[in-house]
């Protein structure tokens, strides 16, 4: 009679992706499961049937050089740090056996090979069953990555797209991105990271044994992203021309990026910054199970001397000058992961700062984090990791000098500016959540905001003053600036003493990006005024249109106002940064509470010209899951006032929740215009 041998094995591919909420991986030619979770594996046989009495089944599994050998035993119950093999419980099949494997919920991440051994009196055979993806389990317990809601596992872990916050704090523009983790190609190469790493090249066995812990994942992750010390993904560019890459604002998903690194042979991809590079370690710690969130620090510091003071300098007229080292970017993006922290002890599990845009060496390589948000809240700065770094950037005080010929004239402490907004996407909402309160001390009124997604703030309070003993002023905003309408806004000036002044009004606006000082000024105003004793002037000034209009896309505005006292020589301060709302594209489905997968559907993108001039440029419209690739179409140029109509075809592959966007990358002035809709595609 032939002895006992395996015909073939079927690894179940689609019920273990369902069971183990990787339905998105489906494309992957390897099967993808998670850590401390039971997937089944279906074996058929030949030759005389399995007998339990006489006969042994192994399955071995291999990480690289390490592997461990497990025998299929007929006992579900067993520990959970130790890998297990059992016959389903249901029953046993002589000639069809059914068989679970579960691995430790701290096993190594990474690309496991599978074997089965079949061990009889007689003989004994191996077979090559073939490979699967470990990743992480943040939906089960005894991994160090749980989150405990489903609808944060949901936001944080499944969702392929997300947005990003850049602007000021007091106008957040909604970036929308697409994370792309479920497209072709993207889980491969978010492991190929692991693989080129220093760290994997070094020393392959210890990278995949520290592979079981999500500091070190993080660590790497972070490190990979720029390429700095390594075969990173991006190169980081804030200056210049982009014209041997691609410049930042342009990029519109990870999945290009991704794609471009590994085809390039692990090269470089040119070029991102703060937002880039934290949106692709987003999609790359969500792609290995981590739950991870962009978050928006608004008014950055950047102290390069640790005092934890940034000094500012203008001129006497309200020109912002170039005098300092230290820096406020007016927004820096990170991103948080979740994680339990065991080299910590209590108190520091949950949401950790993890930082891959180049600043500053953590351990001799460019990489940040994690650094427990709740250490950073307490300024715990003798915990690991770089939290005196990531605390500086959000709590300096900054020291605004006016100077003429190196003399200071006046000078001012303001001590809420930086970090005065910290915010991620809200979970299945698509507005900004303000966390601000979980980094600082302090009471945060806004828990929910609204951003440039939404309706938008109609009266901007935004308001900067300067005290001095003789005159005060301030500067506000009548209301949030809009592309193609003036720029409003008064300036009250108030003298506090028992005699009449002539006081010299200084206006002065320059164009300024969100991680440098500004440049040239484009637009001044100088005004005398007459205050009588104790008296109040309140004067309203706009920017027209045809002023600002090389302001608008991502560019800011510096707005400062010197008044100076002709008797006394007194000078006093007043300064606002704001951003200039650009229109957005608009998004229309016809019955979009339709839409099912394998279906066509139209989509409208529309945009109306606001500015005094043409524009012509390239449309641009992706969706993961929604459209194959990108749709792309060069607009003629359409006059002031015109407006574009564009057909899209839309064919779903996924059902839930999909991001549809589009973006217009305008060639006379540098300008990406955007919009995006969020589809809801039903199972048929």
């Amino acid at each position: 009679m032939e002895d006992l041998s395996v015909q073939y094995v079927n690894l179940e591919q689609s019920e273990n992706h369902e069971s183990h909420k990787t339905q998105g991986f489906s494309s992957s030619r390897t099967m993808v499961v998670r850590r401390g979770s039971p997937f089944r594996v279906s074996l058929h046989l030949k030759g005389r049937a399995f007998n339990p009495e006489t006969d042994t089944l192994l399955f071995r599994a291999l990480l690289g050089h390490l592997y461990v050998t497990v025998p299929i035993t007929f006992s579900v119950e067993g520990s959970p740090s130790i890998w297990r093999a059992y016959f389903d419980p249901r029953g046993l099949n002589p000639k069809s056996p059914s068989v679970f494997i579960s691995s430790p919920a701290s096993a190594p991440v990474g690309t496991y090979q599978l074997q089965l051994f079949v061990v009889t009196q007689t003989d004994q055979r191996g077979y090559k069953i073939g490979n699967f993806n470990l990743l992480c389990n943040p939906w089960c317990s005894e991994d160090a990555v749980f989150i405990p809601f489903e609808d944060q596992r949901e936001e944080y872990v499944q969702n392929d797209s997300g947005l990003l916050y850049t602007g000021t704090a007091m106008n957040p523009v909604s970036r929308p991105w697409s994370f792309d983790q479920y497209e072709p190609d993207v889980l491969q190469s978010c492991l190929n990271l692991l693989q080129v790493s220093p760290q994997h090249t070094r020393n392959r066995q210890k990278d995949y044994i520290l592979r079981s812990d999500p500091i070190y994942i993080s660590r790497i992750v972070s490190a990979m992203i720029n390429s700095e010390d390594d075969r990173g993904v991006l190169k980081g560019k804030w200056s210049g021309d982009y014209k041997q890459g691609v410049h930042p604002s342009t990029w519109t998903g990870t999945g290009d990026i991704l794609r471009q690194w590994a085809e390039s042979g692990f090269s470089p991809v040119k070029y991102g910054q703060c937002w880039v590079f934290a949106a692709v370690m987003c999609t790359v710690m969500r792609v290995l199970g981590i739950p991870c969130r962009a978050v928006t620090n608004f008014n950055s510091a950047h102290d390069t001397n640790g005092n934890l003071v940034i000094e500012e300098f203008y001129s006497e007229t309200g020109k912002k000058l170039h005098h300092s080292k230290d820096s406020i970017w007016n927004f820096h993006v990170w991103v948080e992961c979740w994680m339990t922290r065991r080299d910590l002890g209590s108190g520091m599990d949950g949401w950790q700062v993890l930082d891959p845009t180049p600043q500053e060496r953590s351990g001799g390589v460019f990489c940040c984090g994690p650094a427990p948000v709740t250490a950073i809240r307490d300024r715990r700065i003798d915990l690991a990791y770089d939290i005196p770094f990531v605390y500086a950037e959000m709590n300096a005080d900054v020291h605004t000098v006016v100077v003429r010929d190196n003399q200071v004239l006046s000078s001012n402490r303001d001590t809420k500016r930086v970090g005065a907004l910290i915010c991620t996407k809200a979970v299945a909402f698509p507005w900004p959540q303000d966390i601000t309160a979980e980094y600082k001390h302090i009471k945060s009124p806004n828990p929910s905001l609204r951003s440039r997604s939404t309706p938008m703030l109609n009266d901007s309070t935004l308001r900067s003053e300067g005290p001095s003993q003789g005159v005060s002023v301030s500067l506000t905003l009548d209301k949030a600036p809009v592309a193609g309408a003036p720029i409003l806004f008064t300036v009250t000036v108030t003298n506090m003493e028992m005699v009449a002044k002539m006081i010299r009004e200084h206006l002065n606006a320059q164009t300024k990006e969100y991680n440098n000082s500004p440049s040239d000024t484009f637009w001044e105003a100088h005004n005398v005024i007459r205050l009588a004793p104790l008296g109040v002037k309140v004067m309203r000034h706009q920017i027209s249109p045809a002023q600002y209009e090389g302001v608008v896309g991502d560019d800011l505005v510096n707005l400062a106002v010197v008044m100076e006292d002709e008797a006394s020589q007194e000078r006093v301060l007043a300064t606002d940064e704001f951003n200039i709302s650009s229109p957005e594209l608009t998004i229309q489905i016809p019955n979009e509470d339709s839409i099912v997968p394998y279906k066509e559907h139209t989509a409208m993108v529309g945009f109306t010209n606001p500015f005094s001039v043409p524009v012509n440029g390239v449309l641009t419209v992706t969706g993961a899951g929604l459209i194959q690739g990108k749709f792309q179409l060069r607009m003629h140029p359409l006059p002031p006032g015109g407006r574009m109509e564009q057909q899209v075809v839309v064919l779903p592959r996924m059902v839930g929740m999909r991001m549809l966007q589009a973006s217009l990358t305008l060639e006379n002035n540098n300008t990406v215009i955007r919009g995006f809709k969020m589809v809801s595609v039903s199972a048929a």
